[in-house]
């Protein structure tokens, strides 16, 4: 299962720089910005993931020492399911905001009146969040 966890993002890596440098050829407009912003996000990445390859190849060892017996993990599936809870609402919740957080502006300008209602309006767009994280804490408490 480490094995999983540590090749991940070496395996994700590569096709996430092909895919961008694809787009950057297809759009010459916005590849200056990228062209500064891919070495970073591909150097973070790599780091990220030998970072974790190295907390997983230190503390493999000691951590079976203490607990011999727990390493059976039985409530992934519960953890995994509210990690998707709270990815995905949060995700939502982020274009929720965004297409209601740009309307509410554009009334904003033309009639300032407006405030209270798009201030509501955005708001349910946030507990989009809310109800993934209250959902995530559900799947928890059982695992």
């Amino acid at each position: 299962m480490n094995a999983i966890w540590i090749a991940g993002p070496a395996a994700v890596l590569p096709p996430a720089v092909l895919l961008v440098a694809w787009r950057l050829r297809r759009r010459p407009d916005r590849a200056r910005r990228l062209r500064r912003w891919l070495p970073a996000a591909a150097g973070t990445l790599l780091l990220a993931a030998l970072t974790t390859l190295a907390t997983v190849l230190l503390t493999a060892g000691t951590a079976a020492a203490y607990a011999p017996g727990a390493t059976g993990g039985g409530n992934w599936a519960a953890l995994l399911g509210a990690a998707i809870a709270v990815a995905g609402s949060s995700i939502g919740a982020a274009i929720a905001v965004a297409y209601t957080g740009s309307a509410a502006l554009a009334a904003l300008s033309e009639r300032p009146e407006l405030f209270g209602r798009a201030m509501v309006i955005v708001g349910l767009a946030e507990g989009i969040a809310i109800y993934g994280l209250i959902i995530a804490i559900i799947l928890i408490g059982k695992a």
